[in-house]
């Protein structure tokens, strides 16, 4: 089942953002998120925000699209209101869920509902994440026509009794068909990869390494299967139908991941993420990790705007009422305060090539950062630099390497 929403104070039924947001607000892009909650099955591994048929309760799936642009225009008169300054569109993600379930009219309605509310910036990156039985030839040619730019498929693995365990629905031999495709249609490919799976060897990982970059994509993300409580794989693991990931077998597969990633020309940019070139970074992402803006649309989805962070109710029947009801969908907000915000600046640099500036950091966090480089956790070229960024071994020991910053 998908995740409990946090706790937060309540938020306005209006929407209204206080005059705080204004701050720098100038200097930071606008992005937009469009969550698609519907998903053909629930994936046994996945706690994600995310509905089958069965489990949309009476909401009709053809009426969605017309939720999410009235929440888009709300969100636009929102900002106004607030007095932010006008900033077209940096970046837009369509996350899931599968968007690819909806019709692309449905997916390029809501596109042109951002267009029309902000405006996109000139080269700005428009994604959608897709499965690669959700797509055809036409339906990617008719998302590039409309201004989509790039395109996810959620590719986890290329082993039969992998994609079995994690009850993914598509054949492996799918996904470089619809790679061609994509790539016929003019759109930058990025695949998903999960590794860690129980039963999954390192063979087996060499093999789904293999089959993506036969593929030649421009991106790759690679992440390390977690467990999450409430989920069908984790009661198999408390039943002991399949085993509990290896940590140290993750660890090797991350070593490998990175090597045949960069020996194929893919440089890694965050901790699970490689791209062919600084151009075909995933833009959107990066916002994230930066501390940038961006209103985020549909059940569950969660925003973020000059250090107010909020998040809609969960359930698309839930959102649906208020949408109708003409209110805001946000089930409850946080104010950040400055050590929030510096602290998460800390947590989220630290994953990127570009790094943490040294100057937010005070001297004795900077104390830390001389003896993670004398442990080869933080690369000292970089720290010359004035930028605190993670070697291969500060990667892997993320979390050692926060907890020490922050710890300072």
């Amino acid at each position: 089942m998908p995740s409990a929403l946090p706790e937060g104070d309540p938020a306005p039924a209006n929407g209204a953002l206080p005059a705080s947001v204004l701050d720098g607000a100038q200097t930071r892009r606008f992005g937009v998120y469009v969550h698609v909650p519907y998903c053909r099955v629930r994936c046994g591994y996945c706690d994600f925000n995310t509905y089958t048929a069965s489990e949309l309760g009476g909401t009709r799936r053809d009426e969605y699209a017309d939720q999410v642009e009235w929440e888009l225009a709300f969100g636009a008169r929102v900002m106004r209101e607030a007095g932010l300054p006008e900033r077209a569109v940096s970046t837009v993600f369509f996350g899931g869920g599968t968007p690819t379930l909806l019709p692309a009219s449905d997916l390029t309605a809501m596109l042109s509902r951002i267009k029309t509310e902000w405006g996109l910036a000139p080269g700005a990156e428009v994604t959608t994440e897709a499965n690669p039985d959700s797509v055809d030839a036409a339906y990617l040619q008719e998302l590039a026509a409309a201004g989509f730019t790039r395109v996810s498929f959620g590719m986890q693995s290329a082993v039969p009794h992998v994609l079995r365990t994690l009850d993914r629905t598509h054949q492996p031999e799918r996904v470089p068909q619809v790679v061609a495709w994509a790539r016929e249609a003019g759109l930058q490919v990025s695949v998903d990869l999960i590794y860690g799976t129980p039963g999954e060897s390192l063979a087996d990982w060499e093999r789904s390494i293999d089959a993506a970059l036969v593929c030649n994509p421009d991106h790759i993300s690679a992440y390390a299967l977690i467990v999450e409580s409430g989920t069908k794989l984790a009661a198999q693991i408390r039943r002991g139908e399949v085993a509990q990931p290896d940590e140290d077998l993750h660890a090797e597969m991350y070593e490998l991941a990175d090597a045949r990633f960069s020996a194929a020309g893919l440089g890694w940019y965050e901790i699970s993420n490689w791209s062919r070139s600084a151009d075909t970074r995933s833009r959107h992402n990066l916002s994230y990790w930066t501390g940038e803006d961006w209103w985020a649309a549909g059940p569950g989805a969660h925003s973020h705007i000059g250090g107010v962070r909020w998040w809609n109710v969960k359930h698309p029947g839930a959102y649906a009422t208020r949408v109708n009801e003409g209110v805001s969908p946000a089930h409850a907000r946080e104010l950040l305060s400055d050590t929030a915000r510096r602290e998460e600046r800390v947590l989220l640099e630290t994953r990127i090539v570009d790094g943490l500036p040294t100057h937010v950091l005070d001297s004795d966090e900077r104390a830390v950062v001389s003896a993670l480089i004398a442990e080869g956790l933080v690369d000292g070229r970089a720290a010359i630099g004035g930028r605190v960024v993670p070697t291969l071994r500060g990667r892997l020991l993320a979390d050692t390497v926060v907890h020490r910053l922050l710890g300072a």
